[in-house]
Order: C-alpha cells, then sequence, then structure tokens
C-alpha cells in the first residue's frame, strides 16, 4: 500500500465536506488523476491527497482501490443512463429519430469519459467485479432503450438488445483510437438500433418502422 502523497497529486487543504459531497469530490479527484498520469501510479493514498484529505478519509469511503474503481465505473454507468433519458425526452414519433437518439447518447457520453473510462475499464478487466457491474448496468440501460423502441417494434426480446451496447463499445473505442469520427460512430450504431428494433418487430407494427 503506497502511504505516500506525492506533492504533484495535492490539491489544497481539506474541507469539511457532507458524506456524499465528499464522496463524490474523490471520485472527481480520481477522474482528474487519470486524465494526466497512467493508472498503475494513482494510488488511494495520491487520490486523498489531490482531494486534500487525509488518506483513512479514502479509505473509508472506498476500502480498496478496487471498491474506487467499483463506484468510478458506477458513476459513469448511472451518468450514461441519465443522458439517454435526457435525449429521449420529448423525442419525435419516429424509430428512425429515437434509434439516433439512443446511438448518439451512447457515443457521446462514452466518448466525453475518454481514455479515463477506458482505463478504469482495463483495470478491472477480468475480475468477477466488472463482470457483476457490466451486467447490472447493461440491463438498466437496455430497459430505457427497450421502453423507447416497443412503441414501434412491439414486445423485443433482450438477446438482440444486447448488440447495441456490444457495437456501442466497440465503436466508442474506435472513436478514441482516431479510426472513426464521433459522427460516423453515432450513425454506424443508429444503423444497428434500427436492426435490432426491425428484427424484433411484431408482424402488424412493421409497416411503421423507419429505415
Amino acid at each position: 500500500m503506497d502511504t505516500t502523497a506525492d506533492d504533484s497529486f495535492s490539491s489544497g487543504p481539506r474541507r469539511r465536506l457532507s458524506w456524499d459531497a465528499r464522496h463524490a469530490q474523490l471520485l472527481d479527484a480520481f477522474r482528474d488523476l487519470i486524465r494526466t498520469h497512467d493508472l498503475a501510479d494513482v494510488t488511494l493514498a495520491r487520490v486523498a491527497a489531490h482531494a486534500g484529505v487525509t488518506k483513512p478519509v479514502a479509505y473509508d469511503h472506498f476500502g480498496d482501490l478496487s471498491g474506487l474503481l467499483s463506484e468510478a465505473y458506477r458513476a459513469f454507468e448511472s451518468h450514461q443512463r441519465d443522458a439517454l433519458v435526457r435525449a429521449l425526452e420529448g423525442a419525435p414519433r419516429d424509430l428512425a429519430a429515437v434509434a439516433d437518439l439512443v446511438a448518439e447518447a451512447y457515443i457521446e457520453c462514452w466518448v466525453a469519459e475518454g481514455m479515463e473510462l477506458a482505463a478504469v475499464v482495463a483495470a478491472l478487466q477480468g475480475s468477477t467485479t466488472l463482470s457483476g457491474l457490466r451486467s447490472e448496468a447493461e440491463l438498466a440501460y437496455l430497459e430505457i432503450c427497450r421502453e423507447a423502441l416497443e412503441p414501434w417494434t412491439g414486445a423485443i426480446d433482450p438477446a438482440p438488445l444486447s448488440a447495441i451496447v456490444g457495437a456501442g463499445d466497440a465503436l466508442a473505442r474506435s472513436v478514441l483510437s482516431g479510426a472513426l469520427s464521433t459522427a460516423q460512430a453515432c450513425a454506424t450504431l443508429a444503423v444497428v438500433v434500427r436492426a435490432v428494433a426491425s428484427a424484433s418487430a411484431v408482424p402488424d407494427a412493421i409497416g411503421e418502422l423507419g429505415t
């Protein structure tokens, strides 16, 4: 366990905050650090120093670095769901438009998190923690998608909907690597969303589907 508090990670004196505010501050400090440092160099002690609190405070909130990584991932997934709900508010009554909004919200939120999210996912890769977190988050996200798409498709099975997440993650990584533009990724994912919806359409709804 790293017990040092590197000056390059320090950001000022400790402030008295509520538990929730302190929790959010520590997560912000963590995200701030991994924008400019390799994740391997970021310890819970350094996150505490960057937030201006003592190390025991950070351990009290997260237990260990794995707990912090898990919380950072949960925060991203919550933000992604909120972004989708906001995008769908007042959405046009048209399948193609809804598919576009789903795609744009997914890609733009992923890209906004950038390499910080990619670093967290890589750090948790292969762990039972990430597997459980991703499964939980995927189900919650796809439930929102299902509710938005079903008025145009009829009932949608969960299995085909999972293609949205798989394609979205791959396309977002391509944007981060420079292989695709955000616009290209959004357009491609919208095609996937429409295809999933079309494949799941009940016979009496097929005529209403957009292209």
